[in-house]
């Protein structure tokens, strides 16, 4: 952009610059007027060229109409002397210090034609000048993304085209590429993490400038459809030219087209991946070795395997699907379901990620790979044991915890309280010490210190309200169950 301190360098002009406290301030065109209030009429970022034709006789009125031209936002004030004023006017000095406002003096040989067709020539130049840069740096980036490696030539090229920095960055803030450029070092890593993961809660048509002493860095998604799989971060001048921001935009452009590539070569491999992973669970891992050697090349699969199943929201699963493929594991959708196939050694690594997602996780007990199908069934039991509060579930704590462990906690205490409800205290505490006996009616006499016959009698009464005899397998196991999720009963 063409500025005041750009245009008072001129010597053709012979401009004096009486305060310039803002000299990057941006030149748009150039106003004449010798009105007392000419802000209406102006747009902002001119120049006001005035003889003050209007102002000879003023002496505070200079302050209001300084302020009126600050909120117009002028650019500068350049007061013609030799006129109406021998000299600039002291209350209009004072006033530009008070309202922060740029003034020059034109000395009465420079022509207010001169100054307009100088100005205009300049922004005339600068505009080619940025079009033929944009020109170039576009095709720079354009012939980047042919490169083996396009997304780190394009970063490198537009790093030296805002001659700054430029990182690539994951949706939650992970460095992926970069940075690089002339000034890596200086690269705000820990602030754009925070904006990248803050952006990526807002969806793909968001975006973030900063602005600090000396540098902008700009943060923008990548991708043409669908949710950002990657973030540019381009640190550069606190004031980026016209060809710079261009640059900036097309370089958001051709990253967007290179991560459609990657996404639908991408969409292919999880698509192999997840037949295999349907093979795999299918107990036909020969089949889905051969799947896997077509585009994924991976270890050959492994002798004892853990299945993993999850359930969640969609773009929870994508992330969850992205986090294993990263760490090498093999997963897929199989049935709506994520589904992971995890050698021993890495079920835990891969539950504690996914624990930090919105997800539903069960694992499986550890199988032969011939034997997957059992694996893939037990991680589903494990599954459905899981809850928002715990929400990773594995087959071996299922297991360790027994029978209860199956059974939902609110269904379990509704049939212990609807099964219990006709036995009192005392009743209670002899059908767990029968229980506890194994239905020894001689051992609950004596660890109660009662009479046979005083067991028998409340043996028999605690019969008669309970749906089946206390010889029946199915009520002594009904009764225990009972008895365990209600043990204060």
């Amino acid at each position: 952009m063409l500025t005041v301190g750009d245009i008072l360098r001129s010597e053709a002009l012979g401009l004096q610059g009486i305060h310039v406290p803002r000299p990057d301030a941006d030149v748009r065109w150039v106003a004449t007027s010798e009105l007392a209030d000419p802000a209406p009429f102006l747009e902002s970022g001119e120049i006001l060229l005035t003889t003050g034709l209007e102002t000879g006789r003023w002496r505070t009125e200079w302050d209001g109409y300084v302020q009126r031209l600050a909120q117009a936002r002028v650019a500068a004030i350049g007061m013609a002397t030799g006129l109406t004023h021998a000299e600039t006017p002291t209350g209009l000095i004072t006033a530009c210090r008070i309202h922060d406002v740029n003034l020059f003096e034109v000395p009465r040989q420079t022509t207010f034609v001169a100054i307009s067709r100088h100005i205009a020539q300049l922004l005339e130049e600068q505009e080619s000048t940025a079009a033929r840069e944009a020109l170039t740096t576009q095709r720079q980036l354009i012939s980047a993304a042919a490169k083996p490696d396009p997304t780190t030539a394009v970063i490198t090229a537009l790093a030296q085209a805002v001659n700054g920095a430029v990182c690539l960055m994951a949706p939650d803030g992970r460095v992926l590429t970069g940075p690089v450029g002339p000034r890596r070092a200086d690269f705000p890593l820990d602030e754009v993490e925070e904006d990248v993961r803050r952006l990526h809660a807002h969806g793909r048509h968001s975006a973030a400038v900063q602005s600090r002493p000396g540098q902008s860095v700009s943060v923008y998604p990548i991708g043409l459809r669908g949710r950002p799989s990657t973030y540019l971060a381009a640190m550069g001048p606190m004031r980026l030219s016209d060809g710079q921001r261009h640059a900036v935009t097309t370089a958001v452009a051709v990253l967007g087209l290179v991560d459609e590539q990657d996404r639908s070569r991408a969409r292919t491999r999880r698509h192999l991946r997840g037949r295999a992973v349907e093979l795999v669970v299918g107990n036909d891992s020969r089949t889905a070795q051969l799947v896997l050697d077509v585009d994924w090349p991976v270890p050959v699969l492994p002798e004892r395997v853990r299945i993993l199943r999850a359930t969640g929201p969609e773009h929870d699963t994508d992330d969850a699907m992205s986090a294993l493929e990263r760490r090498g594991m093999l997963a897929g959708m199989v049935a709506g379901e994520l589904c992971a196939v995890l050698t021993p050694e890495q079920t835990q690594q891969a539950a504690d990620r996914l624990d930090q997602t919105g997800l539903l996780i069960g694992i499986g007990h550890a199988v032969p790979l011939a034997d997957a199908a059992a694996g893939y069934r037990t991680a589903g039991l494990a599954l459905a044991q899981a809850t928002p509060t715990a929400r990773v579930v594995n087959w071996d704590r299922v297991i360790g915890d027994g029978p209860l462990g199956l059974i939902d906690p609110q269904r379990a205490a509704a049939f212990a309280e609807s099964w219990l409800s006709d036995l009192d205290s005392e009743q209670l505490e002899t059908l767990r010490c029968f229980l506890r006996h194994h239905g020894s009616r001689l051992k609950v006499a004596e660890e109660l210190g009662l009479h046979r016959n005083t067991v028998r009698n409340r043996l028999e009464a605690i019969e008669a309200v309970l749906p089946g005899k206390l010889d029946d397998p199915q009520t002594r196991v009904s009764a225990w169950i009972a008895l365990q999720v209600q043990p204060l009963k």
